[in-house]
């Protein structure tokens, strides 16, 4: 492995140079490097970020001078902490445990002590990864894993600061990796930029949404742009309106503390539903690197209108008790932790619209909730009506409008809905029929978690999947308003927990002459 720089510049990619870059079926691997995560104990870490480091050692995409180290205030030492990622990665890791990879993977991992507030923890921090530059040869190369709740980035990144961890040098690469939410509005959102900004290179920050790792949305790009068959109908002439979801079928899960104040709004349409959205309808890049993508995204973005009536197009929702599956489920504001007074919504829906050529007059309605039908999130564009059927009426009494669905989770796929015959019968009669994609019948190899894709890309240097300080900045500008006016109302409209959401969802899209479809 050799890497290449420019003299000044920060070091680039660690490259093979026997690898034929034509060569589309050998990996990248990421070079010398290790990664530091604060929050080790946390739910996040134990089944997501511990496991898909292991699965990314397991499919040989780590290199043998790769170092692991936890962060955290236990009173352990680093053999309890290896065996504390032992138990989660035997508990969580999408891959076949394997003694070899991990006895590899455990040489390298270490453990720190302290609080954020302690500059002698990270004195400890600073000699740990030094430690593993000389005994394990990861050169320099550390990104710092904020698994932490937002009020603890600015600490944490001026602590780095004080003990010479944050700056990247001509030699060696310095990276971090923010969690979501960045911010809880646009003011709180650039003033964490400003204070990240101050300690780390802007080409060194990485903000994790997971949604954008998810194999699925990965390929809505696959789809669009390496398929002749779509572009023609993507846009205003055919698509007559397009639905993006992600519903849950949780409640809060313990986390009560994070989400009162939050609610459903801020902690997934500001971030996954938009950039979903923007990967919808942006125009086809020039490549599909960062900076071009970005381009892209932040053009849609920049075009979106909100509704004039946000009475009449938003719909906030909150769940009360009911039926998950065959499970009694209480409501909302009897859950644990939860202030019995609370306004805060658990579903939202917003209608947007997109000032560009391709989708002018095209809405967009995006939804999210908790305690909803099933778990799925997916992207639907729902096609208008042919302008002439030669049929009687009773004909296509079921025939709907012609819809592609990309399903994003759980069951990835693609699914067509259009009108066929049905068989059989004297006369012409039409119904919906749907022609299904599903990547589990279709390829032999499971997909990876997105966390798996994200940490590579982030050892690799390469950033197209990280919503970037504009977008972030451009999201909140079109959820701002929305709140605002959320804020001036009283109580949301209750729904059953178990059913899709309120009333006032429902009515939402009926005055534009719509229908939410039912996944």
């Amino acid at each position: 492995m050799t890497q290449t720089t420019e003299q000044g510049a920060a070091p680039l990619e660690w490259v093979n140079p026997l690898r034929d870059p034509r060569d589309l079926r050998l990996p990248r691997i990421a070079g010398p490097c290790s990664i530091v995560i604060f929050g080790v104990t946390g739910d996040l870490s134990r089944k997501k970020l511990l496991p898909a480091i292991y699965d990314l050692a397991n499919r040989g995409l780590l290199p043998p001078s790769f170092g692991l180290t936890g962060f955290a205030r236990r009173d352990w030492t680093e053999d309890h902490f290896r065996d504390f990622v032992k138990e989660n990665v035997q508990a969580h890791c999408r891959t076949q445990f394997n003694d070899a990879t991990w006895e590899q993977l455990a040489r390298g991992i270490r453990f720190v002590r302290g609080t954020f507030e302690d500059p002698g923890a990270f004195t400890r921090l600073s000699d740990t990864v030094a430690e593993l530059d000389r005994d394990r040869g990861t050169r320099g190369n550390h990104a710092f894993y904020m698994s932490v709740p937002p009020r603890d980035f600015p600490i944490v990144a001026r602590q780095l600061a004080n003990c010479g961890l944050a700056k990247s040098t001509e030699d060696a690469w310095r990276r971090v990796i923010i969690e979501k939410p960045f911010g809880h509005d646009l003011t709180s959102a650039q003033q964490l930029d400003e204070v990240i900004s101050e300690v780390f290179d802007p080409d060194s920050v990485f903000r994790i949404d997971h949604y954008l790792g998810k194999e699925t949305v990965q390929n809505l790009l696959a789809l669009r742009f390496a398929n002749t068959m779509y572009e023609p109908i993507w846009n205003a002439n055919y698509v007559d309106h397009v639905q993006i979801t992600m519903a849950e079928d949780i409640g809060v899960a313990g986390r009560a503390g994070y989400y009162d104040g939050i609610g459903a709004a801020r902690d997934v349409i500001q971030n996954h539903l938009l950039q979903l959205m923007a990967l919808t309808a942006m125009e086809e890049p020039v490549s599909f690197s960062a900076r071009d993508l970005m381009a892209e995204k932040t053009k849609v973005l920049s075009a979106v209108r909100l509704p004039r009536d946000l009475a009449a197009h938003t719909a906030r929702g909150q769940y009360s008790a009911g039926w998950q599956g065959s499970e009694p489920v209480c409501g909302y504001l009897e859950e644990k932790g939860i202030d019995p007074d609370s306004t805060t919504e658990t579903y939202a829906a917003i209608r947007l619209d997109i000032d560009t050529r391709r989708w002018a007059g095209v809405p967009f309605y995006l939804r999210t909730g908790k305690r909803l039908g099933r778990r799925v999130t997916e992207i639907a564009l729902v096609f208008k009506r042919a302008p002439h059927l030669p049929f009687e009426s009773t004909a296509t009494q079921e025939l709907g409008k012609n819809a592609l669905v990309i399903r994003v989770q759980p069951y990835e796929g693609v699914t067509i809905r259009f009108g066929s015959k049905v068989p059989g019968v004297t006369s012409m009669e039409v119904r919906d029929v749907s022609m299904d994609f599903s990547y589990g019948r279709s390829f032999t190899e499971a997909s990876p978690e997105a966390y798996e894709r994200l940490i590579l890309d982030v050892l690799l240097g390469d950033p197209p999947l990280f919503p970037t300080t504009k977008e972030v900045d451009l999201s909140w500008r079109i959820l701002d308003p929305i709140e605002d006016f959320w804020s001036t109302l009283g109580q949301p409209q209750p729904y059953r927990a178990g059913t899709w959401g309120p009333q006032e969802a429902v009515e939402m899209l009926a005055r534009d002459g719509h229908r939410w479809r039912m996944p």
